[in-house]
């Protein structure tokens, strides 16, 4: 089921994706699958809601995996960051900013011990740590001061490990640019000028 569900999806089927999806959860529940089992269903079910535009259920879903994950395999897996990753990526999705950023601060430096800075992973968490700074509407001017200063040694890591032509390579430099445009919003006096 998990194959069809994940191909509809695939095919940009999401209506149909999701029937398929729920029943196979409702189905695990119902043998008594294991616990890494119906997180990996979980976790497909949530990214199917996002994709039909219910977010806060898959907010929610996308929580409980992650906290399911982090219990079931600790802090350092790697099944355990990704789901940080995604479950930070819905919460500033969804602008809840704070907790994106508690999240963040607490995932990414066991993401460098593990993987360390050049990981496609730590960049992509340290991306979206960068984005919550400088979108959040109260954020301080040191906020997106140092959200440019992470995704300028973010595009630099990036650049040198992926080259110029991948994919998170002109991501990272298109929020860089963003980034760079609200600094230059709040602060439109260049450092150093009189």
């Amino acid at each position: 089921m998990m194959e069809l569900g994940n191909g509809l999806s695939d095919a940009g089927h999401h209506e149909d994706a999701l029937s398929v999806k729920e029943a196979e959860l409702s189905m695990l529940r119902r043998i008594g699958a294991s616990e890494h089992r119906m997180l990996v269903a979980q976790s497909n079910l949530a990214t199917t809601y996002d994709a039909i535009g219910r977010h806060e259920d898959s907010l929610r879903m996308t929580r409980e995996v992650y906290a399911g994950t982090l219990k079931l395999e600790g802090a350092e897996h790697e099944s355990t960051l990704l789901e940080a990753n995604n479950y930070a990526a819905i919460l500033a999705q969804l602008q809840r900013f704070k907790e994106a950023k508690s999240l963040l601060r607490r995932t990414i430096p066991v993401a460098r011990r593990v993987h360390g800075e050049r990981h496609i992973l730590t960049l992509r968490l340290r991306k979206i740590y960068a984005k919550v700074l400088f979108y959040d509407s109260g954020a301080t001017l040191d906020d997106v001061r140092e959200a440019v200063t992470t995704l300028e040694d973010n595009a630099r890591v990036t650049r040198r490990v992926f080259g110029g032509a991948h994919p998170a390579t002109s991501s990272v430099e298109r929020d860089l640019q963003d980034a760079r445009a609200a600094l230059r919003v709040r602060d439109p006096a260049p450092s150093g000028s009189a």
